[in-house]
């Protein structure tokens, strides 16, 4: 009987579990788990392991978290492990080309975008904050460049109206997870032949920082509702009221009317409606200073919301 093939598993988040997961449910053997070293976070910056690390962990999987990849003993470690192939799945930096050529295989990227759209750290907010209509993820051989290898096989689904980065991350982790359980065999045998990417097609989505989320209300209400839905569950979209924070969620573009950019024209069950550059953003959810996260209609009663101008 032949023996499965051996992997070598890069990955950190949550949408990188769902491949781990699968690979180890189909038989594969999953010979090593890179990812991310523990980071601070939290109000009490304790350190916390990665949702890859806590489940491989359980699984009794060979762990490892490189500090540094310019390390010849941790790159002579990876080849001794001699496995067929590396699987990189959100790893969250990138690897080194000899990490890459480490396998027998080379490496394959499970990238969540249509590639060559969205190469780059943040392809499932840059496609809700484009306004596109599809997403997915794609396979691809990796080589040096940053998403830049040929393609292997890709799974495309519709954007739903009003879905948050935080929902469509979690519906293309699952679309991964099975193409790549679906196409591994035939990588394996290489019978899976490589597209090289239409370069002049490519775009970039950079890594998103906490100060791209603050709102800016001189904005037509719609591209403010896409960045609410693409900043959802991180950074989450943000302005300040009387010079401190307040946080939303659950954004509609109304387009009826208009009111002075940044001004509460009305508090009511449907949420609370602010004036944009073009139209008026609608808001279900809100989170004052000090307070927690509750309906815009229950926050308005114990601050005075009607009418406030947020910056």
């Amino acid at each position: 009987m032949t023996p499965p093939a051996k992997i070598l598993f890069a990955g950190t988040p949550g949408f990188a579990l769902e491949a781990l997961r699968d690979l180890h449910a189909a038989g594969y053997a999953v010979a090593g788990v890179i990812t991310q070293p523990d980071r601070a976070s939290g109000r009490g910056r304790k350190r916390k392991a990665s949702p890859v690390k806590e489940w491989a962990r359980a699984a009794d999987l060979r762990l490892i978290q490189p500090l540094r990849w310019h390390d010849d003993a941790l790159l002579g470690s990876l080849r001794a492990i001699g496995a067929d192939l590396m699987v990189v799945a959100a790893y969250g930096a990138i690897l080194p080309a000899a990490a890459l050529e480490s396998c027998r295989l080379g490496a394959i990227n499970i990238h969540a975008s249509l590639l060559p759209r969205w190469r780059g750290a943040s392809p499932i907010a840059a496609a809700i904050l484009a306004g596109d209509q599809r997403a997915g993820v794609t396979l691809m051989q990796m080589d040096a460049g940053l998403d830049t290898g040929p393609l292997l096989a890709q799974s495309e689904t519709r954007i739903k109206p009003h879905e948050t980065a935080g929902e469509l991350e979690a519906r293309l982790a699952r679309l991964g997870a099975e193409l790549l359980v679906e196409n591994l065999p035939d990588i394996l045998r290489g019978q899976l032949p490589a597209a090289p990417q239409q370069a002049r097609l490519a775009t970039y989505a950079p890594r998103i920082t906490r100060e791209q989320a603050r709102i800016d209300w001189s904005s037509p209400a719609e591209q403010l509702a896409r960045a609410a839905r693409a900043y959802d569950p991180w950074p989450v979209a943000h302005a300040l009221w009387r010079g401190r924070g307040v946080r939303f969620w659950g954004a509609t573009a109304l387009k009826d009317c208009d009111a002075e950019p940044g001004r509460v024209v009305r508090v009511g069950r449907e949420g609370m409606d602010i004036g944009a550059g073009n139209g008026v953003l609608r808001l279900r959810e809100i989170q004052l200073p000090g307070r927690r996260r509750m309906p815009a209609e229950d926050a308005a009663r114990g601050a005075p919301l009607a009418g406030a101008l947020f910056a």
